[in-house]
């Protein structure tokens, strides 16, 4: 019941600011970064860890399939706040989904070692960066939107970097790490990537690899102790 009571009270509080922001008060560049990184983001990313729980549920592939469809009506009916966390449960549920799929927690570390790299080729010269510059709308309809107050614009994430959240997120409980503490940095590493663009005046940093540090950092020490502890048990099963 607590983090059901969680999840309605966020998701209204965020209706409420997604639905008048551009009547809010109008600050300076770095205000709106602060208030992003700080307020908004962390926010909406709370209802990531309300629903953490659910990591192991069955279905859940499908659930968020069904979700994806949900947002693509809301899409086509102009109600676009629906349609923006419609978009973040679904792929929510799709990273939780995927983590299924990984055998062993080192798993979990490549891929959080090799995204950075393929995010970065991707946003710099890669896909990401034809989309962006050459199909923006494209890109607005695969992401997720957090509105600047007072304004009308928005600054968004790309809907495979909520999908490495879940995922890094859900590890870290499956794991028995630090997903507090993930959590935290990881969501803090969004502001910081968005901090990072605008100082550097780009129209846009890949996500992925200070989300996959914040991951490494906040867990390093146990993914070392729990990886060399399956090795040692592997070569004692053989020996």
């Amino acid at each position: 019941m607590g983090r059901a009571a969680a999840l309605l009270g966020l998701l209204a509080a965020l209706a409420l600011y997604y639905a008048f922001h551009d009547r809010l008060w109008n600050a300076s560049t770095w205000w709106d970064i602060a208030f992003l990184g700080l307020v908004l983001i962390p926010a909406s990313f709370a209802l990531v860890w309300v629903v953490l729980p659910l990591r192991a549920a069955r279905g859940l592939l499908a659930v968020g399939a069904a979700l994806g469809v949900l947002a693509w009506v809301f899409h086509v009916a102009g109600w676009n706040t629906p349609e923006n966390f419609a978009k973040l449960f679904a792929i929510t549920f799709v990273g939780f989904a995927f983590l299924e799929y990984f055998e062993t927690l080192s798993w979990v570390v490549l891929v959080a070692l090799i995204i950075p790299w393929v995010d970065a080729y991707s946003v710099w010269r890669g896909p990401t960066k034809v989309i962006v510059t050459k199909h923006a709308h494209v890109f607005t309809n695969f992401s997720f939107a957090f509105p600047i107050p007072g304004e009308t614009t928005a600054a968004n994430l790309g809907l495979p970097d909520l999908m490495f959240f879940a995922l890094f997120l859900a590890a870290a409980a499956r794991y028995r790490l630090r997903p507090n503490l993930a959590w935290l940095l990881m969501t803090l590493s969004f502001g910081a990537t968005l901090a990072l663009a605008v100082w550097r005046n780009l129209g846009g940093l890949p996500a992925l690899p200070l989300l996959s540090l914040g991951f490494l950092l906040a867990n390093g020490d146990l993914i070392w102790t729990q990886i060399r502890r399956d090795r040692q048990r592997h070569a004692d099963a053989r020996g």
